[in-house]
C-alpha cells in the first residue's frame, strides 16, 4: 500500500458550532454510535437527521388492542417505528407484513428490524404500493389490524437529496419511489398554467394559487427551467411580492409548505392511491377486524372521514371515531405532530 493510500483525510469542519446541513449531522445519522447527540436532539424536540419519530403510538395500540396471533398489516412501514410497537403487541405470535414504496429507505428499515430480532417468522415486508392492499390478503388471509400512517417521513424530508423540503437546496424530485413516474421538475416542464393553479388549490387549498402558477409557467416560457427546490422557491417569493412586508415571512414560509405538498401529492397519485386503498379496506379486514389512519393534512382527512362514514351507513363498520388529535405534550415534545389526525373503524 502506497503512503498516499495510507493517507488519512479528515471530515470537512462544519463552519460555527452546530452542524446545519444534512451530511454535516453525521453523527445523528450514525444513531448506534452517538446515542447522546441523538437523545439531546430528542429532548429538544427535534427530530434526528436520518431518523423519524412515530406519532400517536400510545392512541393507535390503545385502539388497535393487538392480540398474540393475530394478522396485521403497517401499510406505511417508513421508519419503523410503528412497526416496532406493532410487533411488541404479538409477542413472537401471528404475523405482519408491511408495505412501501420507497426502494431506498425500506431496505435500511428492514435491516433495523432484523438487527432488534424481527425476521421472516414474524415479518414480512414488501416493496409495494399500500392501494395493493388486496394482494397482501391473498397471501396473508383476513387482517385482524390494519394501521396506515399517511405521513412522509422525516428521513425523506431531510434528506435534500430527495427533493421534499425547501430548506436546503436539492433535486425538485419529491418522488417517494425515485425509480419510477415523473418527478416534480418534469412534470413542471409541460404541465398547463389551469392545471398547476387547480393542483395548488385542490391538493394544498392554497390563496395564492394563480400568481404561483401564472411565474412558474412564465419562468418556462422565458426558457428556465425549474430544477431544484431553491429555484422553486425563488419564484414562489417573486410570485408574493405584493404581501405586506409585515406579513410576508411567514406567508412565504406556509405558501412554499403548501405548493411543496401539492406537488408531491400529485408526482406520486397520493389522493387515487389513499382513495384504492378505502375502497379496498372492508374486503380485506376480517370480522371486527380494526384500522387506524393518521392523516396530515385537509385533503387527506376528507377521504378518510367521507369513506369511513359511508361505510358505517351501509352497516360495514359497526363503530367509527376521529379525529384524534395528539397531545399537547407530544406536540410539544415533536413539532411534526400538531397537523395530526387519527381516525379509526371496526369491521362488522
Amino acid at each position: 500500500m502506497t503512503n498516499e493510500e495510507q493517507k488519512h483525510t479528515r471530515r470537512p469542519r462544519y463552519k460555527g458550532t452546530h452542524p446545519k446541513t444534512y451530511k454535516e449531522k453525521y453523527k445523528e445519522l450514525q444513531p448506534d454510535k452517538y446515542t447522546e447527540t441523538v437523545e439531546k436532539v430528542i429532548r429538544k424536540g427535534s427530530t434526528p437527521a436520518g431518523m423519524h419519530r412515530s406519532i400517536c403510538v400510545k392512541e393507535i395500540i390503545t385502539f388497535l388492542q393487538i392480540m398474540p396471533g393475530q394478522i396485521g398489516l403497517d401499510a406505511t412501514l417508513g421508519f419503523g417505528g410503528h412497526t416496532q410497537e406493532l410487533l411488541k403487541c404479538l409477542n413472537s405470535q401471528g404475523h405482519l407484513y408491511a408495505t412501501d414504496v420507497d426502494p431506498l429507505e425500506l431496505p435500511r428499515t428492514q435491516k433495523r428490524l432484523e438487527s432488534l430480532g424481527y425476521g421472516a417468522e414474524i415479518l414480512t415486508i414488501k416493496q409495494m404500493n399500500f392501494s395493493d392492499i388486496d394482494k397482501i390478503v391473498a397471501e396473508s388471509g383476513p387482517l385482524d389490524f390494519v394501521l396506515a400512517d399517511l405521513g412522509v417521513s422525516s428521513m425523506q424530508i431531510d434528506n435534500p437529496e430527495r427533493g421534499f423540503s425547501f430548506k436546503n437546496d436539492g433535486p425538485l424530485d419529491l418522488r417517494l419511489n425515485p425509480e419510477k413516474g415523473l418527478s416534480a421538475a418534469e412534470r413542471l416542464k409541460t404541465i398547463h398554467q389551469d392545471e398547476l393553479e387547480g393542483m395548488f388549490i385542490e391538493n394544498a387549498d392554497e390563496p395564492n394559487a394563480a400568481p404561483i402558477a401564472a411565474a412558474i409557467i412564465a419562468q418556462r416560457k422565458q426558457g428556465h427551467d425549474i430544477i431544484t427546490t431553491k429555484q422553486l422557491q425563488e419564484v414562489i417569493q417573486n410570485a408574493l411580492k405584493f404581501i405586506p412586508g409585515s406579513n410576508s415571512k411567514e406567508a412565504f414560509k406556509k405558501t412554499c409548505q403548501r405548493c411543496f405538498q401539492a406537488l408531491r401529492i400529485d408526482v406520486n397519485d397520493e389522493f387515487e392511491v389513499l382513495y384504492d386503498f378505502l375502497e379496498k379496506l372492508p374486503a380485506v379486514l376480517a370480522p371486527g377486524g380494526r384500522v387506524a389512519i393518521l392523516s396530515f393534512h385537509s385533503g387527506e382527512d376528507r377521504l378518510v372521514k367521507k369513506s369511513f362514514k359511508r361505510f358505517f351507513r351501509e352497516g360495514i363498520y359497526h363503530e367509527i371515531d376521529g379525529p384524534i388529535r395528539p397531545s399537547a405534550e407530544e406536540c410539544r415534545a415533536n413539532g411534526r405532530a400538531r397537523s395530526a389526525k387519527l381516525r379509526w373503524a371496526i369491521k362488522a
